[in-house]
């Protein structure tokens, strides 16, 4: 009976969708947006998230709901069930509610979850409340079987592919596999696909076998010979996937030389006007809010990408200008920044600092006409160069190359930016809150709640939308690949 009723819902949801009407996403664990941002751009209707961070709640509320209240609520996942949250929202049966369900599950306590927890909660919704691990993939996977979606993704960091000798995604495919879907996963790494970021995702798709189409990954549309660094952090990620012909895992795309390469910082960010506040004295401490609109620079030739920032649909730059051009106060570092080389990590900020120090030292030194004694040493040093060591923290500061990608951004850059320093020395800073977006792909017009830190964090945090368009359009194509019939009889389990 269970599986008449289940093939009945599906069969609607496809009907539906073969009239012409817009596949509706139910976003989890889902930050500011990123996903629902490309998901967007492809036609989706985004009709609900649950997140329960209240400042991305309320960004995700801004952006695709008007800022409305019921949507602008942060939802603790553990604690509220698939049918209270279409329940409160007015969205009917959680079963009819949504054609597609999306998200980014926090990594927890993957070494202790196995394949036959994962089959156990999969099969009885009950477990997850009476598992002390709290393992949120475990929630994810009980929205799914609630929704009943024709299709999923799931994205996270590469760890899960190797994590306490667990590939989790790999089971989570093989769970999804049992609730009726074709499930595949590939390790992607954005810049391929359009993205200003060098950033390794795991990414999976499932499409529910009632449609009858195969899982496959959108082909790279951008071409580069990625680190040694990047290789290596992802063998030992792949070092127990298989990659036989039944194996749920896709090799990515990386293209050929006849792709353009990867686009660059100064594509990502060079329109955008230069800061110099802080090197005029009139930066001060204090919270950045996003109040004050300023011009683009109309001297920089606009790239492809620049243009694709401005237009996004639905999504366009605001009349006024960018109001989130914002960025530390760091007065200590201006000189770093200006004098460290492009490309340079903690080392070389340290090693260009001193060399500050030393100049300055031998500087008061002529000047006054006597050596500076060990304290007065001493506290100059400590006024001038970052107290971290030099071999602990290699990556914690980083200057960006114009003519290369950006490194990844992490959720770490809500507490700082040294990790993103700007390429032009003349400015000597760290990237704004926009340009950390727009590294992000997060377009113009899209807005962020909260202050300075929380949207760092924000961004930080999120999936590129650029390449969650991708995704979307890939999925929107598995879709509508079978001709408008009926669906083929969902497998016996």
């Amino acid at each position: 009976m269970m599986k008449e009723l289940a093939s009945e819902v599906l069969q609607r949801k496809i009907e539906r969708l073969s009239a012409g009407y817009a596949p509706r996403v139910l976003d989890l664990f889902a930050g500011c947006g990123g996903i629902s941002l490309g998901f967007h751009a492809e036609g989706y209707n985004i009709e609900a998230a649950v997140e329960i961070d209240p400042t991305a709640a309320a960004t995700h509320a801004l952006n695709f709901h008007n800022g409305n209240s019921l949507h602008a609520r942060p939802r603790d996942i553990t604690k509220i069930e698939p049918h209270e949250l279409t329940e409160e929202l007015g969205l009917g049966a959680v079963e009819n509610a949504f054609d597609v369900v999306v998200g980014g599950p926090p990594c927890q306590a993957y070494a202790r979850v196995g394949r036959a927890k994962l089959r156990d909660v999969a099969e009885h919704p009950e477990a997850f409340k009476v598992d002390p691990r709290g393992n949120l993939y475990l929630r994810y996977l009980q929205y799914v079987r609630a929704a009943q979606p024709l299709a999923v993704l799931v994205e996270n960091v590469p760890d899960v592919l190797n994590y306490g000798g667990h590939n989790v995604m790999g089971e989570i495919a093989e769970v999804l596999e049992g609730l009726g879907y074709d499930a595949r996963y590939s390790l992607v790494n954005t810049a391929f696909h359009g993205v200003p970021q060098l950033r390794d995702r795991v990414f999976l798709i499932a499409i529910h076998r009632v449609v009858g189409t195969k899982v496959s990954f959108p082909d790279a549309e951008r071409h580069l010979i990625l680190s040694q660094g990047y290789e290596g952090t992802r063998a030992v990620a792949l070092k127990n996937i298989s990659t036989d012909p039944g194996s749920a895992f896709i090799s990515a795309d990386l293209g050929n030389e006849s792709l353009e390469g990867p686009i660059t910082a100064a594509e990502a960010i060079g329109d955008l006007p230069p800061i110099t506040l802080h090197l005029e004295g009139l930066l001060k401490r204090g919270a950045r809010r996003f109040n004050t609109a300023v011009s683009y620079n109309s001297d920089v030739p606009l790239s492809q990408f620049a243009h694709l920032m401005r237009n996004w649909p639905g999504f366009g730059a605001r009349p006024d200008g960018l109001t989130d051009h914002v960025i530390r106060y760091l007065p200590r570092d201006t000189d770093i920044f200006r004098n460290m080389p492009n490309g340079g990590e903690y080392p070389a900020a340290h090693a260009t600092a001193m060399a500050l120090f030393e100049k300055q030292v031998a500087k008061i030194e002529r000047e006054t006409k006597r050596n500076l004694d060990e304290v007065q040493r001493a506290k100059l040093q400590r006024a001038m160069v970052p107290p971290y060591p030099v071999h602990n923290f290699p990556n914690r500061w980083w200057k960006l190359r114009a003519d290369r990608p950006s490194r990844t951004l992490l959720a770490h850059i809500g507490k700082d930016t040294y990790s993103h320093i700007h390429y032009d020395s003349a400015q000597a800073r760290v990237i704004s809150v926009r340009e950390a977006a727009r590294l992000q792909s997060f377009p113009d017009g899209f807005r962020f709640a909260g202050a300075m830190n929380a949207a760092y964090k924000q961004i930080g945090n999120a999936v590129p939308p650029v390449m969650a368009r991708r995704l979307a359009a890939q999925i929107r194509t598995l879709l509508y690949a079978v001709p408008n019939s009926k669906p083929h009889a969902i497998a016996a389990e």
